[in-house]
């Protein structure tokens, strides 16, 4: 493998993972009203407390899926059979969902994590905070598409992709939450 191939595959990966990026902050600017615990508690704490509402996961969710579009559009007259790593039309559509609602959905088994914990809202969790949703848009993604995620991301030199990804997304995550925080989006930098 040459130094090109090795950052094609590279930056394939990061394209086609942006749809799972983009729903966290994105649910910051979408974030508020009805908490998806409705302020309810168990085992006398929150379920996943007041950062986590029904707006903010949708608006979140919806963004990542239609940023995943432009991509397929953007990568469809470079490569009108694979867009560039999504597949089909209808395979992009499915990647992209999974990718964006796992994205989500690992947040929030992140916020549920934390309050078993006893950790507030706010407070730093190292590898959780950074991690949970990288694992929730791979394991919701794997259950609808397991071989596109074991093609794209470990399966021979794609590892490479993978590892990226997750050397990239620390400096990512926290570059995201100081803006959020300087723009008043977010109580906390990390």
């Amino acid at each position: 493998m040459d130094a090109l191939g090795a950052i094609k595959i590279m930056i394939i990966g990061l394209w086609v993972f942006l749809p799972a990026m983009l729903p966290n902050s994105a649910a910051v600017v979408f974030g508020g009203g009805t908490k998806i615990d409705f302020g309810k508690s168990w085992r006398g704490k929150r379920i996943f407390g007041d950062g986590k509402s029904w707006r903010g996961f949708f608006g979140g969710a919806l963004s990542g899926i239609a940023l995943g579009l432009i991509l397929m559009g953007i990568s469809h007259p470079f490569d009108p059979v694979n867009h560039w790593g999504f597949g089909s039309f209808s395979q992009g559509v499915v990647l992209i969902t999974t990718l964006a609602f796992g994205a989500v959905l690992g947040d929030l088994a992140g916020a549920f994590i934390k309050r078993r914990l006893g950790l507030e809202r706010g407070v730093k969790a190292p590898v959780l905070d950074q991690y949970d949703f990288v694992a929730g848009a791979f394991l919701l993604t794997a259950l609808f598409n397991f071989n596109w995620v074991f093609e794209t991301y470990f399966a021979g030199w794609n590892i490479l992709a993978f590892v990226f990804l997750l050397l990239i997304m620390f400096g990512l995550h926290r570059a995201a939450n100081i803006i959020g925080y300087k723009m008043g989006l977010k109580k906390e930098p990390w």
